[in-house]
This record gives structure tokens, sequence and C-alpha cells, in this order.
């Protein structure tokens, strides 16, 4: 609900509006629990350099009564769609800031990851690239994108997905959406973050947090 982009007290009130069922992440985690840092998963001094930039202007932009909501959200979610039950986590069943890359994520780990957690599918979010895999047995695994930023792809849209239950297993899928990025770009410049993450707003190739990136979805990037 906060990182990256500006004015996170705008969140909360759409979230009510839509009565939307949100789960924490790990910056609303670390912004619930006062904690120095996101927790992001990150490893290397120039992604930390940003992420410590984002999550420092969250945090001073964030009311105390909007991180105690967040501490009170549930760290994962099981919806039933049709016959299927889902289960909705930031990172992974096992770690909040866990990232599931599609690229690193074989199928019998993906398959025992839903076995030990007795779901028809998974849905996370994390590393900010969507995805989906049908497993051999049926089941799925989604990353569902992220409306905050874009998926390094040099398109300026944003990526959300769509679930829904159909005669031959879950439907799923991967929907762009286009949004005023020059107005985001504006604002987010008026607010003084920097500007690496304008021109990921501006041209769609992401300029911060790529060495978390495995060799193949790194291979995609611009830069």
């Amino acid at each position: 609900m906060g990182a990256f982009g500006p004015n996170p007290e705008k969140v909360r009130p759409l979230l009510a509006q839509g009565q939307v069922l949100a789960i924490q992440g790990n910056y609303e985690e670390s912004l619930a629990a006062g904690r120095e840092d996101c927790n992001c998963g990150y490893t290397d001094p120039r992604d930390n350099h940003f992420a410590e930039i984002s999550y420092r202007y969250t945090e001073r932009n964030c009311s105390p009564e909007f991180k105690a909501w967040m501490g009170t959200l549930p760290q994962r979610r099981r919806v039933r769609v049709g016959e299927h039950e889902l289960l909705l986590v930031h990172g992974s069943p096992r770690r909040i800031n866990e990232f599931l890359f599609h690229s690193t994520s074989p199928v019998p780990f993906l398959e025992v990851l839903l076995d030990q957690n007795r779901c028809d599918a998974l849905l996370a979010t994390h590393t900010g690239l969507h995805w989906h895999r049908r497993l051999p047995s049926g089941r799925d695994v989604i990353n569902v994108g992220v409306i905050g930023r874009p998926a390094n792809d040099g398109q300026t849209h944003v990526w959300y997905s769509m679930i829904e239950a159909r005669e031959e297993g879950l439907g799923v899928e991967l929907v762009p959406l286009a949004y005023d990025h020059l107005g985001l770009a504006a604002e987010m410049r008026s607010e003084g973050l920097p500007e690496e993450f304008v021109e990921t707003v501006l041209t769609g190739w992401w300029t911060t947090c790529l060495e978390i990136l495995p060799a193949r979805e790194r291979a995609a990037s611009r830069f």
C-alpha cells in the first residue's frame, strides 16, 4: 500500500470504498511493527539504498492510525472461487518476502507448496512480475502482478489478475491496466522521490531492484 509511489494515505479510503479484503505484505508488516527497514529481501547495496529511500518516505507519510490498521491485516487469506480454494499471500506461504520468480520456481517445488498448504491455487505478488503456471495436478500458481509499478517490459501499464470458476477449471486472466502514468510521474517529482523511480513509471523499465532478478528475468530487462 506504500512503497515506490507517492502519498500512500490516499490508498486506505479507496480500499474502504471498494470493500477490498487486503493482506499484509512486507511493507505493511514493517510499518505496523515500527521496524527500521522494509524487509524487502534485497541483498545488493544499491537495491537496499533505494529501498531505504522508499521505506523512509512511506513511513513519514503514513499516519499512526494507518500503520496500526495495517497491523490488523492477516498475512494470508483463503478464498473460495467455485469449488477451488485459493491461498493469497504476499511473497510465499513460507516467507512474506520470498521471491517466487517464474524461472526459478520449478513445478515439483510448486506442487509441494500447494500440498503443504492444502490449496487449489496459490496467489502471490512480491516479485512484481506477473505470471501463471497450470501444474500437472491441475492446480494453479499465479503471480497476480502489481498495480503500483510497471512490469519491467517497456510498457507503462501495470497488471492485475482476474480469477473465476469455469467448467474446465480455474480461469486466470492477467490483465494490463493503463492509467495516467504522466500524472503519477509529476506527483512523484513533486514529492521529491528519486528520478530513478520516475523513469520507471515513464518508460516501463526498472532502474532499481534489478540485482535480485534471476538470469532469465534480468536478460529481459533494459538495464
